[in-house]
């Protein structure tokens, strides 16, 4: 009986380590996606704010629904303070990879979101709205780009700025889900 709880036990701990370790292994993630919507500037939050696009929020978001880990932007300031050739909206793949490697990431999504205003709608008061994503799925761990998306959204809104978020987070949900089949196809999930 000694012997059976001994083996149960030992099979118990196995399996909680196993579990433990299964944890660990997250496919982890950094978004570096400079986005403009209508009238505003481009930003990026390793350039100067700290603050998640609606692009990358919705993306991140979708991600971590998956199971993915996304390396939050609080984690990767002091490497970007430490080094002052991050504070570029247009980063480059081999910055992007760099920064991606000294966070401990495992991809790195780098690319641009634009939106923009067209005519209004006929017979009200609401403008068309578009937005256009463009990025690439990079792997750190050798700078190999795994894919290339791209994605279109649109909206009718009243504001031109929120109409263009919308558009954004409309785009975003493809590019997402464009990643997830990238990353299905790497065995990162």
């Amino acid at each position: 009986m000694k012997r059976l709880i001994l083996i149960f036990g030992v099979l118990f701990l196995c399996l909680a380590l196993a579990v433990s370790y299964a944890k660990d292994l997250k496919t982890k993630i950094i978004l570096l996606i400079a986005e403009q919507n209508i009238q505003g500037p481009q930003r990026a939050w390793w350039a100067s704010e700290i603050d998640l696009s609606a692009t990358e929020a919705n993306i991140a978001q979708r991600l971590l629904e998956k199971g993915y880990e996304i390396l939050e932007p609080s984690g990767a300031t002091k490497i970007i303070k430490q080094d002052k050739a991050f504070r570029v909206v247009a980063l480059s793949e081999e910055k992007s990879v760099k920064l991606a490697n000294l966070a401990k990431a495992d991809y790195v999504v780098l690319g641009k979101a634009i939106a923009s205003s067209g005519s209004n709608v006929p017979q009200s008061n609401m403008r068309s709205c578009f937005a256009n994503i463009t990025a690439k799925l990079i792997r750190a761990k050798d700078g190999k780009i795994v894919a290339y998306l791209d994605a279109s959204g649109n909206s009718a809104h009243m504001d031109v700025i929120t109409g263009g978020k919308e558009a954004l987070t409309n785009a975003s949900q493809d590019v997402a889900q464009k990643i997830i089949e990238a990353l299905g196809k790497e065995g990162g999930k």
